[in-house]
């Protein structure tokens, strides 16, 4: 069967957010995670008007911008939502893209390892939002358990801690910076290097 992926959104000519160079942005639908704070809730409602494209109708649609992607060295992020949850597109865009076309994705990391094995060899970086390494407050904030998170974190200090660019939040209500700092110093010590620490703004901090 040919695999297709639920997009619902390309945003195109980013810099600066998603991996180097000039970017396009693609939302896949679906997440196991119920982050209050998520940015993008459209990913887990089920009303989220989506496009299923096949890999050859995805790579027609980012063909449009190919010069800037070769020029800058960019190319397509897949965000979402969780895109590793839809592991067997990702490794056939992989394989079928053009050569000069990066390939970025961010992630949680809660997914099984064999997804993550599945699209390693096509990632030219992984952006992982990490929430925190304490597992009670990740279950506080995720509802989710933090386990398949440390495992795959120890599968890519093995294989490519030179791709991974990780992002620990401050969570208002759920940690501080004691924990942001005790989360980097276990990153760091599994072979990271690559951390970037920012807060998440509530949406009552943005309003006029």
């Amino acid at each position: 069967m040919t695999p297709t992926l639920p997009v619902y959104a390309l945003n195109r000519l980013r810099m600066g957010t998603d991996g180097a160079g000039v970017t396009t942005l693609a939302g896949c639908l679906g997440c196991p995670l119920d982050c209050p704070m998520c940015i993008n809730p459209e990913a887990k409602r089920r009303d989220t008007p989506v496009r299923r494209l096949t890999v050859e109708e995805l790579v027609e649609k980012l063909s449009i911008d190919s010069l800037y992607f070769a020029a800058t060295g960019g190319g397509v992020t897949f965000g979402g939502g969780e895109p590793l949850i839809h592991a067997p597109f990702l490794a056939a865009f992989g394989a079928a893209k053009p050569e000069d076309w990066r390939m970025n994705v961010e992630t949680s990391l809660n997914v099984p390892e064999e997804a993550l094995r599945t699209v390693l060899p096509f990632a030219d970086c992984l952006i992982v939002d990490v929430k925190d390494m304490n597992p009670k407050i990740y279950r506080a904030y995720t509802g989710r358990d933090a386990a398949p998170v440390r495992a795959n974190l120890s599968l890519l200090a093995e294989t490519c801690p030179d791709r991974v660019h990780l992002r620990v939040p401050l969570i208002p209500g759920y940690n501080g910076p004691d924990d942001g700092d005790r989360s980097e110093r276990i990153l760091r010590r599994m072979g990271f290097s690559r951390i970037e620490r920012f807060g998440y703004v509530t949406r009552s901090a943005i309003r006029p």
